[in-house]
């Protein structure tokens, strides 16, 4: 079972003679203590293209010190990352390069370099004796492993490299201000701070060439394709003028930006929805339907041929996650309003009969999406968005001035959302104006997509439009939360009256949902009139 440590270091290049300074008196340190000497002996596992290393991820499998065994050191921020461990073995655990395959796709990693450590540790504590952090002088020998090197055997390489460096890691109360403080007397002293992020990073810097391949989302064949489009662009006419239009900025540009960056949020939010971290699966559902949004807003741009089948994809995964998501949110809307109804008014064990309903469709969910993310049709999507980055379908407008075409897009978006949410105001009371608003809700979220996307290119007035717009769209989702949550009220009342505990409660929360519902109804022609008026779509016109 893999365990979870999170990690929060600096790290600092010394001369091979330097000394550590006196570090008691620092801050809340009272005391240095030394905590001896280990030898460490660790195999890092990448591909051969080093796509982990590129973002920043190590795995590794170490045998010496206090934690032997495997470690994923997964980025979390500047100086901070999680730790996922898991115990000795001679393969990579398969709970590790799960956390990886959003990464690594169908290729299994294998050893890229071994790196054997001598650390001196020391300890600092406060008054009472608490640790505070470890500071860690390390002697560092790093080897390149062979091409063909399986497992733990390294066969010997013509290139080493040798260096010291020192990591200041926090431990138990300490923080952030006293890793400051130590870093200021370690500069002090003669140290830098670390030329590079990891051990990983410099070993594979200084024993040979590293042979990389452009992340998602990073530099590639598509970005230069869509730089020259920029180039060609940037001669038409209107390019370069004020009022947040980018010089040199073409339509291939910012669609493009926006495109890297949802595929990165996919990618990246991949380890945490497997390891079920807070709101992972919904701001990886956003992320899909973000992407999904600016293939069907911007076909002039992206070639809908070559980006409808993806899209039908994303559509699924979203639907697939959105299982597990919407359970989240239905829940948290369900407990919430059970917290405000009088003790008085809860009659029968209408807590447990919630908890009840809420377990048994989360264990079926969870499995459901992982299942989804172990399965090949997920792999075959990853596949295909990296396909797509590295060679996007750009049509001739992709090379055109920006504004022009995404105000275009994000006007013909727009056009859409008001046709909805006239047909929702004028659809009769129940079912068919319900369905007319939450059809008028995906498309407020599509006109605010492409308006966030223009961004780039339209500057602040795109920015304040998809503000409004959000209202219109929250609104919408409020009472679509309502519709969703009347029919779980009434699953669980009749639940309730099976195993004969009554539903009293549960047609109590019924009616409340049923009024607020009512309440958007009357709020919404108010909300849109300030949202629709004619003045805030005027930097899409000029």
């Amino acid at each position: 079972m893999a365990d979870t440590v999170r990690e929060i270091e600096r790290k600092y290049d010394i001369d091979d003679d330097a000394q550590l300074p006196d570090l008691a008196g620092i801050d809340r340190v009272a005391t240095v203590e030394e905590a001896g000497v280990e030898a460490l002996d660790a195999l890092y596992y990448d591909t051969a293209g080093h796509r982990l290393a590129a973002e920043g991820i190590t795995l590794r499998r170490r045998t010496g010190g206090k934690d032997a065994g495997w470690h994923l050191k997964l980025p979390v921020a500047p100086g901070v990352r999680d730790e996922v461990r898991a115990p000795l073995s001679d393969a990579p655990p398969p709970e590790l390069t799960a956390l990886v395959r959003s990464r690594v796709l169908d290729r299994d990693p294998a050893p890229v370099v071994r790196l054997r450590t001598t650390r001196t540790v020391r300890v600092l504590k406060d008054a009472a004796g608490v640790p505070l952090a470890e500071v860690a002088v390390d002697e560092v020998r790093a080897q390149r492993a062979g091409e063909s090197a399986r497992k733990t055997e390294v066969p010997a390489g013509p290139v080493e490299a040798r260096w010291h460096e020192i990591e200041v890691e926090l431990t138990g109360d300490g923080d952030t201000a006293l890793l400051d403080e130590v870093g200021r007397a370690l500069v002090a002293a003669g140290a830098r701070p670390a030329s590079a992020p990891s051990k990983l990073a410099r070993a594979l810097a200084e024993t040979g060439p590293v042979r990389e391949r452009p992340a998602a989302g990073g530099a590639g064949p598509g970005k230069r394709r869509a730089e020259g489009a920029g180039k060609r662009g940037a001669k038409g006419k209107g390019a370069g003028k004020k009022n947040g239009k980018k010089k040199g900025c073409t339509a291939g540009d910012v669609v493009l930006r926006y495109v890297r960056e949802q595929v990165r949020v996919i990618i990246e939010l991949d380890p945490a929805v497997r390891r079920d971290l807070p709101d992972s699966v919904h701001r990886m559902r956003v992320a899909t339907r973000r992407l999904r949004s600016a293939f069907r807003s911007y076909t002039k741009v992206l070639d809908r041929a070559a980006t409808h089948p993806i899209g039908l994809e994303l559509k699924w995964l979203a639907a697939e996650l959105g299982v597990d998501r919407d359970r989240e949110v239905l829940t948290a809307r369900l407990r919430k309003a059970l917290d405000d109804v009088p003790r008085t008014l809860r009659l029968g064990p209408v807590d447990a009969r919630l908890r009840i309903w809420s377990e048994r469709r989360r264990a079926g969910s969870r499995k459901e999406v992982l299942a989804v993310l172990d399965g090949p049709r997920y792999l075959s999507l990853l596949k295909t968005l990296h396909v797509l980055l590295e060679e996007p379908p750009l049509r001739p407008a992709a090379g055109r001035p920006a504004h022009r075409v995404v105000s275009k897009a994000v006007l013909k978006d727009y056009r859409r959302l008001a046709r909805r949410v006239e047909a929702a105001l004028a659809a009769p009371a129940g079912r068919e104006r319900d369905e007319a608003l939450h059809g008028a809700r995906k498309a407020a979220k599509r006109t605010r997509y492409a308006a966030e996307a223009s961004r780039p290119a339209l500057g602040r007035p795109a920015k304040k439009f998809a503000k409004r717009i959000k209202r219109v769209q929250q609104l919408l989702g409020d009472h679509q939360d309502s519709v969703v949550a009347r029919d779980a009220l009434r699953e669980l009342a009749t639940q309730a009256h099976h195993a004969c505990e009554g539903g009293f409660t549960f047609g109590l929360l019924y009616g409340r949902e049923e009024a607020l519902a009512t309440d958007r109804e009357r709020e919404l022609p108010g909300r849109w009139a300030k949202a629709s008026r004619r003045k805030h779509r005027a930097a899409f016109r000029r």
